[in-house]
């Protein structure tokens, strides 16, 4: 009668932790803690093929869909209270033909900085309203990922030039110009946010 028990009990631990992923795409240990499903469990759940570690305290199904997006929504996980910036928020508007290997995400000056294994981030330093400004949230894997407008982005891509590159900054400007005729005042506003106004005014003329 034990056993059946023990075999129950586990069971029911598997079908709560399969449910709470199905639900959230990907799971941190605390979250499955806070349901009654330990380290242990998990361990075995993972031995067993149910559930996949993609990050350090970080779990998925392993039918999950890995899509371009997906590294965006780990990211997020591993880096409460950060936004998806410059290169990588470029391609999440569909601004840049860059393709970054690493997941660009702008923490505020004061935060700690993330550690464990996973998706390979870069970190920017931002503060005042050049963080706290600008920002959308999205729906991704299930994860709510939060990302800097596109005219925040194209705004950053010109105070970070030296970074990301000059001409990957006029390459955005262009791009976001001819698609967001209207947006002018929205870039214009968070160019001086950024106190870039100056750097940013020829090149947008030269646009026209």
């Amino acid at each position: 009668m034990r056993n059946y028990r023990v075999f129950v009990r586990s069971k029911t631990k598997e079908q709560n932790a399969v449910s709470l992923l199905r639900q959230a795409g990907m799971v941190r240990t605390g979250e499955f803690e806070k349901r009654g499903i330990s380290r242990t469990d998990l361990h075995r759940l993972r031995e067993r093929g149910v559930i996949e570690k993609v990050a350090r305290g970080l779990y998925t199904l392993p039918s999950a869909v890995l899509t371009e997006r997906h590294s965006l929504a780990e990211a997020s996980r591993r880096v409460p209270g950060g936004v998806i910036c410059l290169l990588t928020a470029l391609r999440f508007h569909d601004l840049t033909t860059q393709n970054p290997f690493q997941v660009w995400i702008a923490i505020d000056q004061k935060a700690w900085r993330p550690q464990g294994k996973g998706v390979s981030l870069r970190l920017v330093h931002l503060s005042g309203k050049s963080f706290t400004e600008g920002v959308e949230a999205h729906d991704v894997s299930g994860v709510t990922i939060h990302v800097y407008s596109a005219p925040k982005t194209v705004a950053d891509c010109f105070k970070f030039r030296n970074k990301v590159g000059l001409d990957v900054a006029v390459e955005a400007l262009r791009d976001y110009r001819k698609r967001s005729p209207k947006g002018l005042d929205q870039l214009w506003r968070f160019a001086e946010i950024n106190r870039v106004a100056r750097v940013l005014k020829p090149y947008l003329e030269a646009i026209g």
